[in-house]
This record gives C-alpha cells, structure tokens and sequence, in this order.
C-alpha cells in the first residue's frame, strides 16, 4: 500500500540551538521595529534588507552546498528557520521563491555555470526569482500552457504570457515553463522544457495584478519573442514536466501551507487569555490539535527531502489539508471575536484580522487547487 506521507521524523538538539538563536534574532527585529507581524507574510511582507540580515545569518541557501555560496545544511535546519519566520509573520516574500523553489531546482538540474551565476546570490538574500508556470485559461492545468519555445541560433525565442508571477517586479529572473514541441494529445506532458529568463530582457512586458488589500505583489508577465540562450536552458529540453513535478513537491509540503494565518491565531490567543471563555478556549484547542498534526505531515516531508525520496504526493496531502486548516483560522477567529477587521488598525488583532479575511481567498489556490491536488493523491493511490 503507498504511504500517503514519509515517516515521522524527529528534530535533534542542534535543531534545539538553531531555533532558539533564529527566535533571538527575530525578538531583537521586533523590539528594534524592523518590521510587524503579517498575516501570509510570505507573500504581502517584501523587505529586501531583511532579507539581507537573514543571508548574513546564515539562514538562506541552507540546503545549497558550500561550493556555490550556500550552507550545506539539512532540509530539516531549513525548515526550522523557515518554521520561526512564518510564525513570526516576519517580511520573508523576497527572498522566499529563490530560496524554497529556484535553489533546490538549480541544484538538480542546473548547469554548473546556472549555479555558479545564481546561487551565491540567493545565499546572500540579494538575487530573487519568480516562476513562470500559471497562464491565462490554463491555471493548475500546466500541460495546457500555450507560451512557446522557437529554436534560433544560439538560443530560443519565448512567446507568450503567464501570471500569478509574485514579485517579478522586483526579480532578477525567472523560470518559464514553455512548449518546446508540437502538443500531442496522447502525450500532454512531453515536449515541455523550462528556461531560465532575465526580467530585463527585450521583448517583456511585466504588468501588475492587485491584490485585494490593495498591494501590488502578482503580476502577468507577457512575452514577445524573448530570447533566451542555449546556457540559460534548465536541464534538456523537453524535461519540463519531470521539473516542475518536483519544483511543485518543494512549494506545496513547507510550513508555509500551514502557518500563514498563525500571526493572526496567536494574537486572537493573547486577547482571549484576559478573558477567557468555556467555547472560545475549546475553539482554541481544536485548531491547535489540528495544527500540530499537519505540521508533523510537513515535518515528514522535510525528512522526505533529506533523504532525496520522492514527495509528490505526500505534498499535495499537506497543501491541501493545510490550505484548508489556514482558512478555517481567519474564518473561526472572525466568528468568535467582537473586533472588526480594520487594515489600518494599530491594534494587532483588527489589522491581523482583515489581512486574513483579504487573503483567505487564495489559500487554497495558489501552488495548485484542492482539485488538482486530490487528483495528484488519487494517481498516487492507484485510483485513477
């Protein structure tokens, strides 16, 4: 029978030191005012110097090895580091595809030049990415993308567009995944390749797509005929789907398909600890037991990581139980508290709040839906 996710795994006492020094750093950030806790920090929280101080900490690039700027450390460190930020609602949204996505995916399947040119910088926190995988009427269905890949001398030209392309406003480059070959029915997933794109090449046109808070932080990015050289090709061509197949395990299991309305859990807690009720407190529980379960499940899939196994499937598990978990806290704490939402708020739980109820609505979108997931876990199984 196909285990849904790896086994558990347990953290050990370096594990202990790292989070405690990562907790330090981050209570200094917060009593210097660096920055305030952020419901789905991770996407609305752009701060390029904090990014920074996260590099010269050593906390970026963990997984990478030495050799090309990073830290040679575990996926399990990683995710500790990883764990504190999101807790904290900490500004990681800059740093944050180039390091959980663009790193681990140079490190498979990248040239040593890619490497060489890219990932020094992501250890350091000062070169981001974007991915190119979502398009117009194509959504989670990525064998459908229409962008297209033209051989030329020396290269490729792209045409086409995608979008959902968090921060490409600010990105050095980003992954594109692009049709290299004629669609075959029988075979939607062949003839697939992705490419290495500079957001400063001639022929791009980055526009912006709001968020409902207002931030501008999505974006459709059009292609006309972009060339791209041979170098900056990920892997062989027609490769692309095996990819994004492993990019997509990497983007779905973290901690941040559980954690990103934890900032705005925690604060409804430390209102409800001056006066605390019978159901409330009950409430409370509920979605704390259910919290730790899923963070054992993404916990696992860290292991999974260390241990190079395939985690696909045990991914989409997390995603979507955890992207359900995520929404059922702003919903639940909405229903439960007598304070308004208020984006403007200086009080923590009112501006928490109507981030939450702003951001809810992409939880279970974003990186693949519920849909697209269970369809994943039912191939998975056996069952279709």
């Amino acid at each position: 029978m196909t285990n849904l996710v790896p086994p558990l795994v347990q953290l050990d006492a370096d594990s202990k030191s790292l989070r405690d020094d990562v907790r330090s750093f981050l209570a200094a950030e917060l009593a210097a005012g660096r920055f305030v806790p952020r419901v789905d920090s991770w996407i609305s929280g752009w701060d390029e110097e904090f990014s920074r101080r996260l590099g010269a900490c050593g906390w970026l690039g963990m997984t990478i090895p030495k050799e090309y700027g990073g830290h040679g450390r575990s996926h399990l460190d990683r995710y500790v580091v990883t764990e504190e930020l999101l807790a904290s609602g900490a500004p990681v949204a800059a740093h944050w595809v180039a390091d959980r996505q663009v790193g681990p995916a140079l490190m498979r399947h990248g040239t040593d030049h890619q490497r060489r040119r890219y990932l020094p910088g992501i250890a350091r926190g000062e070169t981001y990415f974007a991915i190119g995988m979502s398009e117009p009427e194509s959504g989670s269905d990525l064998a459908s993308v229409r962008t297209r890949a033209v051989k030329v001398p020396g290269g490729w030209e792209l045409t086409g567009t995608k979008v959902w392309t968090s921060g490409a406003q600010h990105c050095r480059a980003f992954f594109v995944l692009a049709r290299s070959e004629p669609l075959d029915p029988d075979h939607r997933h062949d003839g697939l390749s992705q490419f290495i794109v500079e957001l400063d090449s001639p022929g791009i046109e980055i526009r912006p797509i709001l968020l409902l808070t207002g931030q501008h932080h999505f974006n459709e990015v059009v292609l006309e005929k972009v060339f791209v050289p041979d170098e900056l090709v990920l892997g062989r061509p027609g490769d692309g789907w095996a990819q994004v197949t492993s990019e997509l395990a990497v983007e779905r299991s973290g901690p941040e398909r559980i954690l990103s309305s934890l900032p705005l859990l925690t604060s409804y807690v430390e209102k409800l600890v001056e006066q605390p009720g019978a159901e409330e407190v009950r409430m409370v529980g509920g979605l704390v037991a259910r919290l730790l379960t899923l963070r054992q499940l993404s916990l696992s899939i860290a292991g999974g990581l260390t241990d190079d196994t395939s985690v696909d499937v045990p991914a989409a598990v997390v995603k979507d139980l955890g992207t359900r978990f995520e929404r059922q806290v702003v919903e639940t704490v909405a229903e439960h508290t007598a304070t308004a939402p208020d984006p403007d708020a200086v009080d923590n739980l009112s501006r928490l709040l109507a981030e939450g109820v702003l951001h809810a609505p992409g939880f279970t979108l974003r990186g693949g839906t519920s849909e697209i997931l269970r369809g994943v876990m039912a191939r998975g199984l056996g069952l279709r």
